[in-house]
């Protein structure tokens, strides 16, 4: 009996000591499988997104380390958005796990991005080529601004609605009469180039718009949209607009050598590519060389003009930079592969960025795009102008600008050709990536 009694006891202890030592180790278990547990409810309960929206919304999942400078941090924020937590037991990283949840993380990513042209005269294909390069890579829904002359509206519309549901469905669009809200409007029209100054009135007219990325038509984009649309967040409590250098070299740029008026830093900013806070414009009061006191943006510009339209070769670039002379505080400088013009390369190579990193936006100024001064910034805009959205990007866009760049090797813009193909290389590769990770599911 006794022996009988020792052996229930020992039996009962046993028991205690296993229930206790499954307990703890479920208990040390339970976060992490609460975690995969509302990981997997959180990814069932989720409406899918679309293949389409996937493969371009982890376009830049793989991006590589990007060169010192602004342009690192805009990607740093960028990693910053995609970085995953989950991990497996053991706290290795889940690299399928991290992947889907960042696609569905992304997918569900809203907000748009404002962007805005000026097109007047024969720029109609130009203005819908630097549309069709916007549309390639970006993630965010464009709302797209066309100001434009009578007659070149309803041709907009027409070109515009012919493009497949796969692509219109990523962007909505106005389309504006050329108006002027101060001063004589054919005065403003014949600054510079037809319609130009009309950029200058943006803040003016679309009051209920915060933040604006304005381009001229001869801008190509070479990565996404998304990428410049963050350095509103690098702006700091002041400023309200970005723009790049107009040259890199100050003994070689116009403004250093033969501008008759002032103009901001060393070699002046071009105003081809211009990020804009438009909420802060409208709300500062602006320094000026006219009277004591400040002015209001609308205010501003009329009498600027009447002062220095002697004096101004460039136009509305010319009264931006002068603005921005008595309010250095207001601006945030990009770096130049942000805005790359022949000048940084027709004169031997000067943008340190793109030799990097690549261009990023492609300015073809000076009428590039269609003549045969500068072939390899014609090789990219003829890529882009006749590539087909349904096509396939390697073989009917990169491919095309890798042969034609064959043809460029006599110039010197035409001898770097991996600063034009970088970064259009990187995000086509990685878009191509992307879509083959794209069948490969959380296990």
């Amino acid at each position: 009996m006794r022996i009988h009694g020792k052996v229930i006891v020992i039996a009962v202890c046993l028991g205690v000591f296993l229930l206790l030592y499954f307990w703890g180790g479920n208990a040390a278990d339970d976060p992490l499988l609460k975690e995969v547990e509302e990981e997997e409810e959180e990814e069932s309960n989720s409406s899918p997104p679309s293949p389409t929206e996937l493969e371009r919304d982890v376009a830049l999942k793989f991006a590589k380390k990007p060169a010192a400078g602004v342009g690192e941090r805009t990607d740093e924020l960028l990693r910053r958005g995609r970085e995953g937590k989950t991990t497996k037991k053991g706290g290795r990283p889940n690299a399928k796990s991290i992947l889907a949840r960042n696609l569905i993380k992304r997918s569900r990513a809203g907000g748009t991005m404002d962007l805005a042209v000026v097109a007047c005269g024969n720029r109609l294909d130009e203005t819908l080529t630097m549309v069709k390069s916007a549309l390639l890579f970006s993630f965010k829904k464009i709302k797209l601004h066309i100001f434009s002359e009578d007659h070149l509206a309803p041709q907009f519309e027409e070109r515009l609605n012919q493009w497949p549901r796969s692509v219109s469905s990523k962007f909505r669009y106005s389309i504006y009469p050329i108006t002027f809200s101060v001063g004589n409007a054919d005065e403003w029209k014949k600054l510079f180039k037809p319609c130009a100054a009309q950029r200058l009135f943006l803040p003016v007219i679309l009051k209920d718009v915060d933040s604006l990325l304005y381009v001229d038509t001869d801008v190509l984009f070479l990565r996404p949209v998304d990428d410049i649309w963050r350095l509103l967040k690098s702006f700091n409590s002041t400023q309200l607009a970005a723009m790049a250098p107009e040259h890199e070299v100050p003994k070689i740029g116009w403004y250093s050598r033969f501008a008759r008026h002032p103009f901001y830093g060393v070699t002046g900013v071009n105003s081809g590519v211009m990020l804009m806070n438009l909420t802060r414009i409208r709300r500062t009061m602006f320094k000026n060389s006219m009277i004591p006191s400040s002015l209001s943006w609308e205010d501003l510009l009329h009498p600027l003009y009447q002062k220095y339209k002697n004096h101004i070769t460039w136009g509305d670039q010319d009264l931006l930079n002068i603005i921005f002379h008595y309010n250095p505080e207001c601006l945030f400088i990009f770096p130049c592969q942000w805005n790359y013009r022949p000048d940084h390369c027709m004169y031997g190579s000067n943008c340190k960025g793109a030799e990097e990193e690549g261009v990023s936006i492609l300015h073809g100024n000076r009428g590039v795009y269609h003549d045969d001064k500068q072939p390899a910034f014609r090789a990219v805009y003829d890529a882009i102008h006749d590539f087909s959205f349904e096509d396939s990007l390697f073989q009917s866009l990169f491919y095309p600008i890798q042969t034609k760049f064959l043809d460029t090797v006599n110039t010197l813009c035409g001898r770097i050709p991996q600063v034009f193909l970088k970064q259009i290389e990187r995000t086509m590769r990685n878009m191509f990536e992307d879509s083959v990770v794209l069948h490969v599911k959380p296990r």
